[in-house]
Order: structure tokens, then C-alpha cells, then sequence
């Protein structure tokens, strides 16, 4: 790498997206590179993605941010999991929970007691057996009540969008990151080569790189409008295309998300320290804005603090994450709506394949590139069929979309899944992919797939213990859920100590 030219490294865009690149890029290799972010205030961002996934301390671990001032800065709460209310029917609903589900018995899986418990009548609902779901409908949390038996709660956290890039703003400059304040108004390209040799912003000024990372949101400038990389549309699959978001004071203090159906699409509820996110995202062939937004607004749980914005997109990704020396991030690479608060995971999880990857010369990038785009498309298909999921599997008849999804045909690698769990309960996870076990788990049982049979592993266990053993992992979720704060009287000591620190 040290005969190789420096790495000028130009980040098209702020935003989550772009903040995150240039923070995680000036942690890692800010001694070997160059990094210039160009953004304009005049142009806003989306940030609607306020809940992440419990990979997000992936990012502030790797940062070495401070948990509590991270939590201030960005006026976070924590999530426990994500609440489907009325996904199945209207009236039922189901916590998808992080962390694991009860406890195995030596090789037979819990899910497998469950079931046998479930087809002897001794089995309560599958959440019965989660701390997570315990807490979560506690309105509880705490940290470090790790044991012998119950590992740490696995957990996540919602926060202000626009707070943390902001906070990651301030982390990236002053690890040397330039920012450099201008519109693009075209992108310059090598005649030979076709890659992109510079930005030219308003003003004639020319920001020139030798890798270009475009996070210019949904207009893809960079990778898909210079470079024509092709869009690939998924919306005959998740048929969603128009959501509304609006804040509003107060509201319950839930340690989780809640994701309730509506007629054509769900609406987000999302507590943060200072206000609620709302969103309702929904299918424009079935439903106007000013219905969607009727019903988004009769059913906060505080006073609106601004109107109803509307947001297009489609669902579905660029064909290539990475062409020539551009690679996307964020709504420049592609869209899935934040049903499973998948956003900012899959701006983290290109960010670290990226540093993988990237070469200290950039003269043959093919196999990088390769690798990159081949590893991205599997992941991005492996979160589009678990968003299916909750889709298809739904008993909500009578209601021109939800049967609609109920109808469609579904890709061939989701089908295969359901018809393995269906079967006994059983999952096998592929090429690395996102979800696991439980979650797949929680969320086919949720939606109402019953296993018809269960393993005969599950026959080792002696009818007569087995009431009492699920009994135990019940009992033992209550108690450990009862004996937490409060989530607000949990953040309040953190914040109080984080302060007097």
C-alpha cells in the first residue's frame, strides 16, 4: 500500500449515510486517505429511520463513543424488539423480540419443546418464554442482568436521525474529514476508464477523488444518473410506495417499536426522549394521502408538531451496489421500507464490507467489486423475503390490499422457508444472512404459520417435565422483566449520571 497513490476518498452527500462513511472511514483508515464530504444545507435529508437493530452497537463500540453521551446527544430510548399489531388479523398482536426465545434442552432446539408442549396443551404463548417480551410489555429495562441461565437483554435503540448526524458530523471533522458546502451540479468521468474523476459544484468549483462513495439519497447522482447503473424494481413484491411522517409530543414510553396494519400499509410509532416518531407507510393504489394521513393523524397519541410529509420511493436496489470507483450507500443504493428498521444496518454492514475490501490500489478494482456487489445482493434479498413474510402471511380478508399480498407470488427463497418451517418448525440459515433463528421464528408464528409437526428430538424429553420445564422459562422471564426500572426511570438515572460524569 505504501507505493500505491493516496486514497482520495469524496463522499457525495450527508445525511446517516454519508456521516456514517466518513466517521467509520476516519476511524479506520484516516492515516492512509483523504476524506472530503460534500452536502448542502438547501437539500434535506429523509430521516425517517429512527429504530435500529442491535448491530447498531457494531457502530458505536467501533466508534468508541460513550453509550450515555451517545444517548443524550441523539435523545435515544432503547428497543427491546417490534411490536406487529394486527399483522395476523385485527385484534392479535405479537412481539418480534431481540435475543433469543426460551432455553434448548442439550441438542433439541426450544422451539421443539414448544411445539410438543403446544400439541400436549402445557405451551402459552411463544413470547411467554422471551425477557425481552416480558420487559418490552413491562414498559421495563435494565442493563447488566446477565446470569448463569439468561443472558444480557439484546437490545437496540431509537433516536433523532438527524441528531446523530449531526453528532457524527462533529466526530468526522475533527479526525480530519473536510466538509465542503455546495450543490452538485455534474459529475465529471475519466474519458478512458469511465470512472469518476471529480464533482463540479455550483460556483465552478471541481472536488476531484480517486473513490467516490454517493450518498445523494434517493436521486442516486453519482451511481445512478452518472454512472446508469439500472434500478431494480421489488415493488410487485412489497407493493408499498408512499409514507408519511410526522413527530408529536409525548405519547407511552415504550422500550420498543410499534408497527400496527392499517388498511393499506402500517404505521410506525417510535418513542424518543423528547417526542414520538410517526410514520405511515402505504400503498398509493389502494389508499389516498389524505386518507393515509387522516388515519395517521387520528391515531397519534400526542399533538402533532408538524404536518404529514409525504415520501415516495420503490422498493428494490441499483443492479450494482458498486460500478467503476462509486459505490452507494443508503437511499442512493437502493430502498426497503423500514419495516424491521433494517436502513441504517445495511448503511453499517457496506461500510464494514467496504473496508474489507477496498485496496490500497485502486488501478484493478474487478475483484473487489465483484465480491462487494455478489455479497450485497444476497443480503438485500435475504431482508427482502423476511419483509415479504409479514406481508404474505396475513388473515386479513376482505381488505383489497392485505389480500392482495396474501395472493401474490413470492420469491422462490422465501417459499422454500415457509415451506421447511410449516412442515416441523424447522430453519436453516443461508449465506450468512442477516435474521436469524428466533427471528424468523417469532415472526412465522406471529403471522400465524403453525408448524404441523415438531421434531422427534423433542420426544427425549419425558411428557411429565415438559409442563413443568416451559413453566420455569416463563416464570423465570416474569421475574427477571419485574425486578427492572422503569424504561423513563432507567434513562433518567443514566442520563443524570452521565451528566454528573
Amino acid at each position: 500500500m505504501s507505493n500505491a497513490a493516496p486514497l482520495q476518498i469524496v463522499i457525495a452527500g450527508g445525511g446517516t449515510a454519508g456521516w456514517t462513511a466518513a466517521a467509520v472511514l476516519a476511524r479506520f483508515i484516516g492515516d492512509a486517505a483523504t476524506i472530503t464530504l460534500v452536502e448542502s444545507e438547501a437539500i434535506g435529508t429523509v430521516g425517517v429511520g429512527e429504530a435500529t437493530i442491535p448491530q447498531i452497537h457494531n457502530l458505536i463500540i467501533g466508534l468508541g463513543l460513550d453509550q450515555a453521551e451517545f444517548m443524550a446527544a441523539t435523545n435515544a430510548s432503547f428497543k427491546l424488539g417490534i411490536e406487529f399489531d394486527g399483522w395476523l388479523r385485527p385484534g392479535e398482536s405479537y412481539i418480534h423480540s431481540f435475543g433469543s426465545v426460551g432455553r434448548g434442552a442439550g441438542l433439541i432446539p426450544f422451539r421443539q419443546l414448544w411445539l410438543r408442549g403446544r400439541s400436549m396443551g402445557v405451551a402459552t404463548d411463544y413470547g411467554d418464554y422471551s425477557a425481552n417480551v416480558a420487559a418490552a410489555r413491562a414498559g421495563r429495562f435494565a442493563l447488566g442482568t446477565a446470569s448463569a441461565t439468561q443472558p444480557e437483554l439484546a437490545y437496540a435503540y431509537h433516536f433523532d436521525a438527524s441528531l446523530l448526524a449531526k453528532l457524527l458530523r462533529q466526530y468526522s471533522e475533527q479526525r480530519g474529514v473536510t466538509r465542503v458546502e455546495g450543490m452538485i451540479e455534474a459529475v465529471e468521468r475519466d474519458a478512458q476508464s469511465g470512472d469518476i474523476a471529480a464533482l463540479r459544484l455550483d460556483g465552478g468549483r471541481r472536488v476531484a477523488g480517486s473513490f467516490f462513495i454517493d450518498c445523494t439519497g434517493f436521486r442516486s447522482l453519482l451511481l445512478g444518473d452518472a454512472l446508469g447503473v439500472p434500478f431494480e424494481d421489488w415493488s410487485h413484491w412489497l407493493p408499498c410506495d408512499t409514507a408519511l411522517a410526522v413527530p408529536s409530543e409525548g405519547g407511552a414510553f415504550r422500550p420498543y417499536t410499534q408497527s400496527m396494519a392499517r388498511p393499506a400499509g402500517w404505521q410506525w410509532r417510535i418513542p424518543l426522549q423528547h417526542r414520538t416518531g410517526n410514520g405511515h407507510v402505504f400503498c398509493s393504489r389502494y389508499m389516498s394521502v389524505d386518507e393515509a394521513s387522516a388515519i395517521l393523524l387520528a391515531n397519534l397519541e400526542g399533538k402533532p408538531l408538524a404536518d404529514p410529509r409525504p415520501i415516495r420511493f420503490t422498493t428494490g436496489h441499483r443492479r450494482e451496489f458498486w460500478s467503476h470507483n462509486c459505490l452507494a450507500l443508503g437511499l442512493a443504493a437502493g430502498f426497503m421500507e423500514p419495516l424491521e428498521s433494517t436502513s441504517i444496518h445495511l448503511v453499517q454492514s457496506a461500510i464494514d464490507r467496504l473496508l474489507k475490501l477496498l485496496p490500497g490500489d485502486l488501478s484493478d478494482l474487478s475483484a473487489p467489486r465483484a465480491a462487494f456487489n455478489r455479497l450485497s445482493d444476497v443480503e438485500w434479498a435475504r431482508v427482502r423475503d423476511f419483509l415479504i413474510l409479514h406481508y404474505v402471511a396475513n388473515a386479513r380478508e376482505g381488505e383489497p390490499f392485505w389480500d392482495h399480498c396474501r395472493a401474490m407470488q413470492i420469491p422462490a427463497t422465501l417459499a422454500g422457508k415457509i415451506a421447511l418451517f410449516g412442515q416441523s418448525g424447522a430453519f436453516v440459515r443461508e449465506e450468512d444472512e442477516l435474521f436469524l433463528d428466533d427471528s424468523w421464528g417469532q415472526v412465522m408464528i406471529g403471522q400465524g404459520i403453525a408448524p404441523r409437526h415438531y421434531s422427534p428430538l423433542a420426544d427425549n424429553v419425558p411428557g411429565e417435565d415438559l409442563g413443568p420445564f416451559l413453566e420455569t422459562l416463563a416464570k423465570a422471564a416474569r421475574l427477571r422483566a419485574d425486578a427492572m426500572p422503569t424504561h423513563r426511570a432507567f434513562i433518567d438515572a443514566m442520563m443524570q449520571q452521565g451528566v454528573a460524569r
